[in-house]
């Protein structure tokens, strides 16, 4: 998926260091002749301002990894931790160094909302689990996948609470800044949400799917934003799901290790030659090197650098497995119980307020009334 494709300012030539070999591949326009430009030439210039905007050797954050893709094409992975203020600074700084052509960051479809909304919006948002999220959940990834989800953006909801800061602030601040990068795209890198909750689902068994979710709905640690920075190596809310899932060596191989290779396979799909704008159609194809950036958790970093020069099929982590037998047997008793619970709860709500009405003094002259008026035989 592509995100928005703006054209910026083209920035002053002053404070710029021009990347070697770029005045060879992109032809100069002369500025005296730029009030008689033709669209191609305008946009060949465009490019050429952003060539020489790209610094050839960037000052780029500690939290920065660079790889070289086979054709010479250059990627910049910025890891971050999610509920961080300095990750933003550190994204905004990479992209603004190196005039990426395109952004990539660890979100799906699914989470792509997050990207428009303002910061209280999300707050607000990210502090309240409501049935209709419930719902929602369930709709899209099914009763249990959609209850596991739930109880995730419940620890996701409980640092939210404790900081007081809005998560995925470092992927807002890559789609504002590659919106004023000339000819930049933006895709979203990560493996739908469903797919990652269903494989994670059927690796556990009845028992494991049980003690995860008592981890998960007793969580109350409390967290400082000192914490977060200590972190700064380790995403925090990965490695808070890291101590959980620990014992459960599946489950971390599908949550951590399957996007590893997800998000490698969109990098390398991003890091392709880029061929250069033609003045027409007669002119011959000039392609160069691209340059991208990736915005991933920390936790992620390690993963992509072990997959970077592997061969990678994403066909096998894309599927879903059938469930299981005792996964149908999981589902049935957690509907089974659910339903239990409605309806004890209806039946002790309507014994309440039977009780309730009948204790009213209305409700005992009523029926004295009524007792006294019935003929006796």
């Amino acid at each position: 998926m592509e995100g928005e494709e703006e054209q910026g300012q083209p920035p002053q030539e002053a404070d710029m260091e021009p990347v070697v070999g770029a005045s060879e591949v992109v032809p100069r326009v002369l500025s005296g002749e730029s009030q008689n430009l033709s669209d191609a030439d305008a946009l060949t210039l465009l490019l050429e301002m952003k060539l020489r905007r790209r610094r050839e050797r960037p000052s780029l954050p500690r939290t920065v990894t660079e790889l070289v893709a086979e054709d010479g094409s250059r990627v910049y992975v910025v890891g971050t931790a999610h509920f961080s203020d300095d990750s933003k600074k550190d994204v905004v700084k990479t992209i603004r160094e190196v005039q990426p052509d395109v952004v990539v960051v660890e979100l799906c479809q699914y989470r792509v909302s997050m990207l428009k909304m303002d910061e209280s919006t999300l707050l607000q948002e990210a502090k309240e689990l409501s049935l209709e999220k419930l719902q929602q959940a369930v709709r899209q990834n099914g009763v249990m996948s959609g209850l596991m989800q739930m109880l995730l953006l419940k620890v996701s909801a409980h640092i939210t609470e404790q900081l007081g800061m809005a998560p995925g602030g470092e992927f807002r601040e890559a789609f504002k800044e590659a919106s004023k990068v000339p000819f930049c795209k933006f895709h979203l890198g990560d493996r739908p949400i469903p797919v990652t909750f269903k494989r994670a689902i059927a690796a556990l068994s009845f028992w494991q799917k049980v003690k995860l979710a008592w981890g998960l709905c007793f969580l109350s640690d409390p967290i400082s934003k000192d914490d977060v920075e200590r972190c700064k190596q380790k995403d925090l809310l990965e490695q808070m799901m890291a101590e959980m899932i620990g014992e459960f060596p599946d489950l971390h191989r599908t949550i951590v290790s399957e996007r590893d290779v997800y998000l490698t396979y969109m990098l390398r799909q991003a890091a392709r030659r880029l061929e250069l704008p033609r003045s027409s159609d007669a002119e011959p194809r000039k392609c160069v090197p691209s340059v991208v950036v990736g915005v991933v958790g920390m936790g992620h970093v390690p993963g992509i650098e072990k997959n970077w020069t592997t061969d990678l099929n994403i066909q096998e982590i894309m599927t879903v497995p059938p469930p299981s037998i005792s996964g149908r047997v999981s589902r049935l008793a957690v509907k089974a119980a659910f339903l239990g619970l409605l309806g004890y709860g209806l039946y002790w709500m309507g014994r309440r307020a039977t009780s309730l009405v009948l204790s009213l003094p209305v409700t005992q002259y009523c029926l004295q009334r009524a007792s006294t008026a019935r003929p006796h035989k």
